[in-house]
């Protein structure tokens, strides 16, 4: 009954959707205050305002607009709203043409990849990286290529990227600031890897899009900046998702950029229209859209205190305590790596303080385990004791 080519994807089913699950039998034991579960970034911080932004849109809006057919691209308005957004921030130069509203940044990934990609085609990431893109890609039976991971910095390895380019990439994805390290790709990065597209494209005489994936573009710390890709390399496509950003992640709202600068621009931009709407979605939900636009004219967006807090309190009783792990300057995860060579075994002993992480193999880093520090600031305090009684284990710490 099940076609062949799901069946990959059942057997890769996410570990931390698993380690979620697990999460939630444990607390069913031994009480959720008693388990300190760190394995999926949710967003916690509430942003109550974009419940006023969803009332008023209810209340204000005209019923057959609201929740009747649009533009597959979605409301002109928003759209607008979000490119006048993005002008003022970052110097841009879009207009509602431009945009593209999406079932947030995973269906803005598939939009794109399947208006880019053939059979065979090969698209690049980075390790670490969010491991389901190598779902999305083989979804349009492409393939992917990983240039594997610098564990010094976690920023690109550039000279291997160059290697693995061949005339066969159609698409480069980057997510930054980085999920599940937190390192945010710094300008002179971005630079150095668009020059090295830009050589690749006039030695092969092919285009390569630069897919730059960024649902935490606003979680950024101590006023690290987080570069506007478009910048650097005129084939850049822009993935957003404003999950993190007004912490609505069941809400699944986002958006393409296709900046006037992309090759065939206006082919593309036709053609990821379409693609939203073969793929199922049609269009972006509608309220959602509109509240949107509320919530940038109002200027509404997640306080990042509570993040930062959580980060600052975890990093240094972590390192304190003998592990080794780099600061993340963005996204609200630890990457942190393992006093064994297996992480698997390190999450298994970490399950029986009932503390809960995920495998760097699941993000194509094995040795290393994230930690989502999207939770209380309680929650990692009490969690404390049991991250030092398996430094101890570990012999890290006396």
């Amino acid at each position: 009954m099940v076609s062949e080519k799901m069946k990959p994807f059942m057997a890769n089913n996410s570990a931390i959707r698993a380690m979620f699950e697990e999460g939630k039998r444990m607390a069913a034991i031994y009480g959720s205050e008693n388990v300190y579960d760190f394995s999926l970034g949710n967003p916690n911080v509430p942003v109550p305002e974009v419940n006023d932004a969803l009332l008023h849109v209810i209340n204000e809006g005209e019923f057959n607009v609201l929740h009747g057919y649009m533009s597959n691209a979605g409301y002109e308005d928003v759209r607008q709203t979000i490119a006048e957004s993005l002008n003022k921030k970052f110097g841009t130069s879009f207009s509602y043409k431009n945009l593209i509203m999406t079932v947030g940044a995973a269906s803005g990934l598939n939009v794109i990849l399947k208006s880019i990609l053939n059979p065979g085609d090969e698209v690049i990431a980075f390790a670490p990286y969010f491991v389901e893109y190598n779902g999305y890609v083989r979804n349009y039976d492409g393939n992917i290529v990983v240039v594997s991971p610098d564990t010094e910095t976690f920023m690109p390895k550039l000279s291997e990227f160059e290697e693995k380019i061949t005339p066969k990439t159609k698409a480069v994805i980057i997510n930054s600031p980085n999920n599940p390290t937190g390192v945010v790709y710094s300008e002179e990065t971005l630079m150095e890897l668009a020059a090295i597209m830009k050589k690749k494209e006039e030695e092969y005489g092919t285009s390569i899009v630069l897919l730059s994936d960024e649902p935490y573009r606003e979680l950024a710390y101590g006023g690290v900046e987080v570069p506007y890709v478009t910048k650097y390399y005129h084939n850049t496509v822009v993935c957003y998702s404003y999950s993190k950003s007004l912490s609505v992640p069941g809400e699944r709202i986002g958006y393409l950029v296709i900046p006037d600068e992309v090759d065939d621009s206006e082919l593309l931009i036709s053609a990821a229209t379409i693609a939203n709407r073969v793929l199922g979605c049609v269009n972006a939900p509608s309220l959602m859209q509109k509240a949107i636009k509320y919530c940038i004219d109002h200027d509404i967006t997640v306080d990042l205190e509570a993040y930062e807090n959580n980060r600052n309190l975890l990093y240094n009783a972590l390192t304190e305590y003998g592990f080794s792990c780099a600061k993340p300057d963005g996204a609200f995860y630890l990457f942190v790596k393992s006093p064994v060579a297996d992480e698997k075994e390190f999450c298994e002993v970490a399950k029986k303080h009932h503390v809960l992480f995920v495998p760097g193999s699941s993000f194509a880093c094995p040795g290393y385990v994230r930690i989502a520090y999207c939770v209380s600031y309680a929650q990692i305090e009490r969690s404390l004791p049991a991250f030092k009684e398996i430094a101890k284990e570990y012999g890290l710490t006396d």
